[in-house]
């Protein structure tokens, strides 16, 4: 099995939906529990919406998200209800402990899914910038998807279809154009952006 990594700008919504379904998909015939992914952020900081557009809640990478649940939750229960933010917490807080930050994890991955090309082009510069020194080959794969409840959903779907996809190949490294090119047909609503790089 491949090892999958998904990334988006907080690790709070788009990468954890995908991390979410990758983790608890399980075969009910072979009781096989779910895809090997983590799941990373590549901001500086963890942004989620504030009261207004002007204040932002903002926290640094490895502050659980169980202390943001019950934060938000004690500042305005009504207005994060409203808008999403404390089921999309309470989700993250049953899949992992808190939002980790891509530039400081060192694991390698066979496959990296990014949610948008800011991200995308953070993780190739970023393993660029690494020397490469392993020589450990990866995909780097961009699904774009915009960051709200509604379109995190459907791109945790596609990503869940690309990685079965990925699974049912015998060598990625060959078959990886023609993953993508079926891909593209099956989703047209989510635009790829595909490399290889190196650890």
């Amino acid at each position: 099995m491949a090892k999958y990594a998904v990334i988006c700008a907080s690790n709070q919504n788009r990468s954890m939906e995908a991390h979410h379904v990758l983790n608890f998909r399980t075969n009910i015939k072979t009781s096989k529990k779910g895809f090997n992914v983590k799941s990373y952020g590549t901001g500086s900081m963890v942004r989620l919406p504030g009261p207004s557009i002007d204040k932002p809640n903002i926290y640094p990478f490895g502050t659980p998200y169980e202390k943001v649940y019950q934060e938000l939750k004690s500042q305005d229960q009504q207005l994060y209800t409203q808008n999403g933010l404390l089921s999309m917490l309470d989700r993250n807080r049953k899949t992992k402990e808190a939002p980790q930050r891509w530039h400081e994890s060192r694991e390698l991955f066979d496959v990296i899914i990014t949610c948008e090309e800011r991200c995308f082009d953070s993780v190739v510069e970023d393993l660029s910038n690494r020397g490469q020194n392993l020589n450990e080959s990866t995909h780097v794969i961009n699904v774009e998807i915009k960051d709200n409840h509604e379109d995190a959903l459907l791109g945790g779907r596609a990503i869940l279809q690309l990685a079965q996809m990925i699974e049912s190949s015998n060598d990625i490294d060959a078959d990886m154009d023609g993953i993508i090119e079926e891909f593209t047909l099956r989703n047209p609503g989510f635009p790829i952006l595909h490399t290889v790089a190196y650890f």
